[in-house]
């Protein structure tokens, strides 16, 4: 092994440590996202409030999923219809968009807000059954939101 002067000694030690981590971090770096678990969401809780969906169904909610618990009339039912809305990269909760087409149907005075957190985002969603779209996207949500007897 050749004898470095002492400067040179620490350079080269120096420069091989910074190498070194260079080289072990590029694997982590360029390593896919971790899914996320449900012990990682422990922060799913909404609050719900329902009005003129009639006897039984009016009132404000909370819901707490990963772990299940609640005053919601239906805790499991609620957050697995929940889990199932939800999809990596679109918003559980999303309005019908403007653009859309739909029948001038009318499904009762029905309204719900749902505010919260949820898959680690922030809620703050309103819902009707005023036409065709939103009576389907409310009647997704069944049972987290209340089934009505109106048209659907």
């Amino acid at each position: 092994m050749p004898v470095l002067p002492r400067g040179a000694r620490a350079a080269a030690l120096t420069a091989a440590s910074v190498i070194l981590a260079a080289l072990t971090a590029v694997p982590a770096a360029s390593a896919a996202p971790t899914p996320v678990r449900p012990e990682d969401r422990a922060g799913d809780h909404l609050t719900l409030v329902v009005r003129h969906a009639g006897p039984g169904r009016d009132g404000r909610y909370e819901l707490f999923c990963h772990p299940e618990s609640g005053d919601h009339p239906d805790v499991a039912g609620a957050c697995r219809v929940l889990d199932a809305n939800t999809q990596w990269g679109r918003d559980t909760f999303a309005p019908v968009p403007p653009d859309s087409v739909c029948t001038l149907l009318y499904g009762g005075p029905a309204t719900a807000r749902v505010t919260g957190t949820w898959a680690g985002r922030p809620v703050d969603a309103r819902y009707d059954r005023g036409n065709g779209c939103e009576i389907a996207r409310w009647d997704r949500m069944v049972p987290f939101l209340p089934r009505t007897g109106s048209a659907s």
